[in-house]
């Protein structure tokens, strides 16, 4: 009985430690989010795509709110290139982006890994081998948890990168989706689902 109680105080605990999980994307619009740039960014069949429009220029959808800590579950399938990304703790002005990305790319080009746009770039790529986890052409789950200093992500179950870092920890800002420039770029997203920590 006492380990049964035990067992049921820690979930209770976990569960109110971390906040409600809520949904990004409602699968009709894009109430909640804003849009930076030319770029398409469209509800079909109750997916959120991002195409690359006339300007072939980098194009960003970012939340309305601002996120600290979390954890953030979400579904991706590259289309034509597959050049995109998910911007944590991230703000834009005009289509320039202050922030951290963890990249979503075709094969060989990092998928997972963290890169700070317009700053020290590459922080952490995944290792060689792990770009295997990458289903190109199909669907895709990613998860990233960003909390204080420490930021993980992982794609299809399998940990593509995981470190700490005192200015990724100081951060402030939206979530942001992107698509890269260059044109000819198209990812469909669903089920975009955030659990606060804080």
């Amino acid at each position: 009985m006492k380990k049964i109680f035990g067992i049921g105080l820690i979930v209770f605990l976990c569960n109110n430690l971390m906040g409600q999980t809520v949904s990004l994307f409602n699968g009709e619009n894009l109430d909640g989010w804003e849009v930076f740039g030319t770029e398409k960014w469209y509800v079909e069949d109750g997916l959120l795509i991002c195409e690359s429009g006339p300007d072939a220029g980098y194009g960003y959808l970012g939340t309305e709110k601002e996120y600290k800590n979390f954890i953030l579950d979400l579904d991706f399938k590259q289309e034509a290139d597959g050049n995109s990304g998910v911007f944590i703790r991230s703000s834009v002005d005009g289509t320039k982006v202050s922030g951290w990305q963890v990249e979503v790319a075709p094969p060989g080009k990092f998928t997972g890994g963290v890169y700070e746009s317009y700053g020290r770039q590459w922080l952490k790529k995944p290792k060689e081998e792990k770009d295997g986890a990458l289903k190109f052409g199909d669907w895709n789950h990613m998860t990233i948890k960003v909390d204080g200093k420490q930021i993980t992500s992982w794609l299809n179950g399998t940990e593509m990168v995981s470190f700490k870092d005192r200015i990724i920890g100081k951060g402030e800002g939206s979530i942001l989706l992107q698509i890269h420039d260059g044109g000819g770029i198209k990812v469909k997203w669903k089920n975009i689902q955030l659990t606060p920590l804080d």
